[in-house]
């Protein structure tokens, strides 16, 4: 006797059984502060390339064009997001002395501490000019700082780019460092510490004195010793400045 099949009316899809869509935000609940605090999240996870409208949207539960209600596209919420940490590290800490080198040193410490800090994305931040209001803060203390120097004009701003440049430079390259996969970052620092030890005197006698002496791959000195060279050389350049101008000149370490 055959027996009747009942028809199932439960059709089985592939990738088992459905789940319920996830809610949406209310409409308005978004805010630029909400939106920004998401992005940092994403870009400390996955770098700045990986920030999408989308990516966004799905982490706040929200349809990636509200997002357009707050931000015109996703460059405008980069550069907001990088003036934003920028204020967040330093915006504000930062006074004019009567002392330009003092000034110009602790600014400087005070970028690379802030590349440091954001070492996932601190290469993709470097290369981003903001034009917001903890940038312009930064430009105006730097100019102002290398006036007091005794620098002329023209050299104001080419020095100000200059050590701009060697700040971010060298402080991105350090986060990048941090950066690495720990697993690579320690066979890095290893064959720095071990490996030069172990090179042949005869072929590489001055690496074989000195291999005791190399400073860790991260060393905060390399940007100390750095930063310092090129105050003095500041200092040096302000002094023919003036000497030009008829000015007296103090050189350094006089009292």
């Amino acid at each position: 006797m055959t027996v009747a099949r009942q028809p199932n009316n439960r059709r089985s899809k592939p990738g088992g059984p459905k789940t319920a869509p996830r809610a949406r935000r209310p409409r308005d609940s978004l805010s630029q502060e909400t939106i920004l605090a998401a992005a940092e999240e994403i870009a400390l996870r996955d770098g700045l390339h990986a920030l999408t409208f989308q990516a966004i949207g799905d982490a706040l539960g929200a349809h990636p064009t509200s997002l357009y209600r707050h931000f015109r596209d996703k460059d405008e919420l980069v550069l907001e997001l990088v003036d934003g940490l920028r204020a967040r590290s330093y915006g504000g800490t930062v006074t004019a002395t009567d002392d330009w080198r003092a000034d110009m040193r602790t600014i400087s410490q005070r970028v690379r501490e802030h590349y440091v800090r954001y070492a996932p994305f601190a290469q993709e931040m470097v290369m981003r000019t903001t034009r917001r209001p903890v940038e312009f803060a930064n430009v105006e203390f730097t100019l102002d700082a290398l006036r007091r120097a005794g620098l002329d004009d023209d050299e104001v701003v080419v020095m100000q780019r200059a050590l701009g440049n060697f700040v971010r430079s060298v402080a991105s390259l350090e986060a990048a460092t941090l950066a690495l996969e720990p697993d690579v970052r320690r066979r890095d620092e290893l064959a720095w510490q071990v490996e030069y030890r172990q090179l042949d005197p005869e072929t590489y006698p001055t690496i074989a004195e000195l291999a005791d002496r190399l400073p860790s791959l991260g060393a905060p000195e390399a940007f100390d010793v750095g930063l310092e060279l090129m105050l003095d050389a500041i200092e040096m350049r302000a002094a023919r400045s003036r000497a030009r101008r008829g000015e007296s000149v103090e050189h350094p370490g006089d009292e």
